[in-house]
């Protein structure tokens, strides 16, 4: 059986325990991945802290060309990549091509690094005396990810980070592991040196490694808000920087002048891609005064039209759920919803997949009369399950939105502009969605959520992505002519 090793220097590096690697389709154990510790993360840090020391130094020319070769590996490679990702992970080869792309993004973003990492300069800014800043890379930094966005959510983060000169260390999910060492692969193809990239796999001791290792100067996560909280505790406690991305309760409002079939087909999409595991998934649809009923009745036949498979099969539009585990949380989640008193429009509960009974699967779920103190609703259950909670107005709708912990994203389906614009201005939100259900921004915009979405204050790529991995110089500068007498005042400097 195949085990996927740590990738160290450029090279992989075995370790002394190992986890098991399922086939969400199969439910079958089909590799086994290493698990590192505080060695392993000590070995990667060593080599990523030699390998800076050449890296940090090297040119904008060397670093974007370095980018321009990565990128174009992944066009090439995507369809391998994909279905690497489907095999671990669950989900359609043709989701896993999608989130390649978007993290594709984020590489392009980087190949523009000399415009990103330009500073300014002010002339005569005092007599013969002018003031100019720049940007410099951190050092080692490291990058802990989920396992429902296996390549987009790490290219997200090590792009940005080796371009503007550090260099990198990510812990992947031990669910699905492979795309990271592929990464790796592609990176060495591209000319990245050795020890600038690095994969260190393993559980919580790896982290815990991370977080508190001192030559380790941030850290970027994305998981679970308990997990984000504990994060940026012991990072910060530990004197580095933390972007720290939490969980998600995503709401779909509609309003009575929507488009019914639109926004019912476009929320459809947004529940039950990739099996609802996404962190912008929409879980719940919120209508509006009499777009309720008719919103429902589309929303049932379009649950009932979702073709459930393996993802790597033609015609799939939704694969099983990425574990066991998984899998009877969610559909012990639907039949809580019905004790506590939501009507199942539809059951995706038991299904059967014929030549895969043994696989991860349930099929899409629609609950109606859904409210606020259910746990269906309070519960962030990452699996295809959409709940419709009904309201009258627009502005219930919004304050339903506000008082939800999370803050991740929201999105409203209506034919007005006004009410786009007194939605957008109004809820408390980091990501919103006009018509359209899953607002994940472009690159060179920041991703991030507000309230218990985001921990702490740094979102992750674009702008944000470039001030995070890096900190600022400013210099101060005079040149004066060798016969020039200039006074050195004991007061405070001024500009005259």
């Amino acid at each position: 059986m195949t085990t996927i090793q740590h990738w160290i220097n450029g090279s992989p590096a075995p370790g002394p325990d190992t986890a098991p690697v399922f086939n969400p389709a199969t439910g079958k154990e089909q590799a086994r991945v290493v698990l590192g510790g505080a060695e392993a993360v000590d070995t990667a840090v060593a080599a990523a802290a030699k390998a800076f020391e050449t890296w940090s130094e090297s040119s904008l020319s060397q670093r974007t060309q370095v980018m321009f070769a990565f990128r174009q590996l992944l066009v090439e490679h995507e369809e391998e990549l994909g279905r690497i990702i489907s095999a671990e992970h669950g989900k359609t080869v043709d989701d896993a091509r999608g989130e390649i792309t978007r993290g594709r993004e984020v590489v392009e973003y980087a190949c523009g690094l000399g415009d990103v990492l330009k500073g300014s300069f002010s002339d005569q800014v005092s007599r013969g005396v002018d003031v100019h800043n720049f940007r410099q890379p951190l050092g080692v930094v490291a990058g802990i990810t989920p396992f429902n966005f296996p390549a987009m959510v790490p290219l997200w983060m090590h792009p940005i980070a080796i371009a503007t000169g550090n260099t990198f260390i990510l812990k992947p999910s031990e669910r699905d592991p492979s795309a990271a060492n592929f990464v790796a692969d592609l990176y060495q193809k591209a000319g990245l040196p050795d020890g600038v990239f690095n994969v260190v796999h393993g559980g919580k001791d790896a982290v815990d490694a991370i977080l508190t290792h001192p030559r380790i100067e941030a850290v970027s996560f994305v998981g679970s808000t308990p997990i984000a909280r504990y994060v940026h505790q012991q990072a910060t406690t530990h004197g580095k920087r933390v972007q720290a991305l939490g969980g998600a309760k995503n709401h779909a409002v509609v309003l009575p002048d929507a488009d019914l079939e639109f926004a019912a087909n476009h929320i459809t999409a947004g529940a039950y891609g990739s099996a609802g595991e996404r962190c912008m998934a929409v879980s719940v649809a919120v209508a509006v005064g009499d777009a309720a009923d008719t919103l429902v009745e589309v929303l049932e036949r379009k649950a009932r039209e979702v073709k459930v498979g393996p993802g790597d099969a033609p015609g799939t539009e939704m694969g099983p759920l990425v574990t066991k585990a998984a899998q009877e949380r969610v559909e012990n989640a639907v039949g809580g919803a019905a004790t506590q008193g939501a009507t199942v429009v539809v059951d995706g509960r038991g299904l059967k997949i014929d030549g895969h009974e043994d696989g991860f699967f349930t099929g899409p779920s629609l609950l109606d009369h859904v409210t606020t103190d259910m746990d269906t609703y309070k519960e962030e259950l990452f699996g295809p399950v959409l709940a419709v909670v009904r309201v009258d107005t627009l502005d219930e709708a919004i304050d339903l939105i506000n008082a939800n912990p999370y803050g991740n994203g929201t999105a409203l389906f209506t034919a007005s502009g006004e009410a786009a614009r007194r939605f957008q201005r109004g809820v408390k939100v980091g990501m919103i969605g006009v018509n359209v259900p899953v607002p994940v921004p472009m690159s060179y915009y920041s991703f991030g959520g507000w309230k218990d979405s985001l921990i702490g204050d740094s979102p992750i790529h674009g702008p944000e992505g470039i001030r995070f991995y890096t900190r600022p110089k400013v210099v101060t500068t005079r040149w004066p002519q060798p016969a020039q007498q200039v006074k050195a005042g004991f007061d405070f400097p001024t500009s005259n």
